[in-house]
């Protein structure tokens, strides 16, 4: 069957490049979509030769939206380089940045780059799907939504005096104490934080009840899940081992990040930079799996904080119990990990070992190999590093939280296409659909693939003889 090709370049409303092409049959339909990352990969290659100590300095500088998630998890893996465990009060520091950054992260992405979809409608004109049609539609919650993502900035501000690119975990510990005063202006910003998150996750659950019928054919499909649990399973971010779970929720694996090779492998596929991580055991394309939000909801049994749990009990219902599989759930998901994340940074700021000075272990019993993890917003995220006996770097490995969500995403665009998009003429708010298939994931692509670009869209849509039939264009 002849076939015609759409081309969606960049994807907008996420952070870094990719395009989707969708190949169309000649009866309009959709013969298949494909997400291609386009991005060239070359960090891991010019970290070589640089002294190990040096990489929670210079890996946060892959990407200004989580640079947080970079620098922590470098320095968990220089920690084991060294040999030096931080202290008590040094770790809890770290978890409270890190607190900051899945709210920051998190927020963003619900209110202003998923919510125009939500909140404005998947059809509406493009010139306003964006904060500042936002701003129009509801200015006190736009306001609220700016707010959360500053206390969350602010946040990574007090602990390590930097909003971006922070100077603030070492190997061993940390570099800066607590004060009184910043651990207070911290708190005093709980509460409204906690009001507005709750009115995001009413928004998310009004709207999914609205709209199920999309919620139930939208980019819908099973998937093992992946992520950090606690001991006795429950939500982790900062530390803890890798749960992977199977699509009815039942466990598969139980390790350490430093055991990761021997589950997971990565597969190739020529139109993308970007590999497709899968569990080994079962193979690929079979042991495909998903992680962020929805995929650490997934693996988690319970969360260990009031009103975080509380609302996870209500979404764990959702399927009846059974592993939550409908992709735009991941918003959902995304707001109580928010949730989660604000009640976890004030029991941090009430905990008096926040406030300790000792901050630094200076252990020196250098190792030749360690893995550093931890929950990126957008999922597990690890650092692998090889050293020589001089503590220069040999080997370089980062498998990144997008890069876990590859094969999701591009089978969420495939989905999507195929529901949505008809022939002959193709809208705009169809192509649009696709991209929040993508958005939905909240992918990192800078993360994941470390390179620049360009953000005008444009889209072709050409007839199987090559002539261009329609174009659609954003600057």
């Amino acid at each position: 069957m002849a076939t015609e090709k759409i081309t969606i370049e960049p994807v907008t409303r996420i952070e870094g490049h990719a395009k989707v092409t969708i190949h169309m049959n000649d009866n309009g339909s959709v013969d298949h979509a494909y997400f291609h990352v386009n991005e060239f990969r070359g960090f891991e290659k010019f970290c070589e030769g640089r002294m190990y100590f040096e990489m929670p300095q210079i890996t946060p500088r892959i990407c200004g939206i989580c640079p947080v998630s970079h620098h922590l998890a470098s320095a968990k893996a220089c920690d084991i380089l060294m040999g030096a465990e931080p202290p008590h009060t040094a770790v809890l520091l770290r978890e409270l940045m890190h607190m900051g950054q899945i709210i920051q992260s998190h927020s963003m992405h619900f209110f202003e780059l998923a919510g125009p979809d939500l909140i404005l409608g998947f059809d509406a004109d493009p010139e306003i799907r964006n904060v500042v049609g936002l701003i129009g539609a509801d200015p006190e919650l736009t306001l609220r939504a700016v707010q959360l993502r500053k206390f969350g900035q602010d946040i990574i501000y007090q602990v390590g005096g930097r909003r971006i690119h922070p100077n603030f975990a070492v190997p061993g510990g940390v570099n800066r104490v607590m004060t009184e005063d910043r651990r207070e202006h911290m708190l005093a910003n709980v509460e409204r934080a906690i009001e507005t998150t709750q009115i995001g996750i009413k928004l998310i659950k009004d709207w999914a009840n609205a709209n199920i019928a999309d919620v139930e054919k939208f980019a819908v499909f099973h998937s093992g899940y992946l992520g950090l649990v606690t001991p006795q399973n429950g939500l982790e971010l900062y530390d803890g081992n890798i749960r992977l779970v199977d699509k009815d929720g039942k466990q598969l694996e139980l390790f350490g990040a430093q055991n990761y090779l021997e589950n997971i492998a990565e597969h190739v596929e020529d139109w993308s930079y970007l590999k497709f991580p899968y569990y080994k055991k079962m193979g690929w394309p079979d042991g495909v799996y998903r992680v962020g939000p929805l995929g650490r909801l997934n693996v988690a049994e319970k969360i260990d904080t009031p009103l975080a749990q509380a609302e996870f009990k209500v979404y764990h219902q959702i399927n009846n119990g059974n592993p939550v599989y409908q992709t735009l759930y991941y918003h959902y998901a995304r707001l109580i990990e928010v949730l989660f994340a604000i009640e976890r940074a004030r029991e941090l700021l009430e905990n008096p070992d926040l406030m300790g000075k000792d901050i630094l272990n200076k252990k020196h019993d250098l190792k030749s190999e360690a893995v550093g993890v931890l929950e990126a917003p957008r999922g597990t995220l690890l650092h692998h590093y090889k050293v020589n006996p001089n503590g220069q770097l040999e080997n370089v490995n980062l498998i990144v939280s997008t890069g876990h969500n590859n094969w999701a995403m591009s089978e969420a665009v495939d989905s999507v296409a195929k529901t949505y998009v008809k022939g002959p003429n193709v809208k705009e708010g169809m192509l649009n659909r696709v991209e929040a298939a993508i958005r939905a994931y909240d992918p990192c692509l800078s993360c994941s693939t470390h390179a620049i670009g360009q953000m005008p869209i444009k889209i072709d849509i050409v007839d199987p003889d090559g002539t261009i039939r329609q174009t659609l264009q954003r600057d």
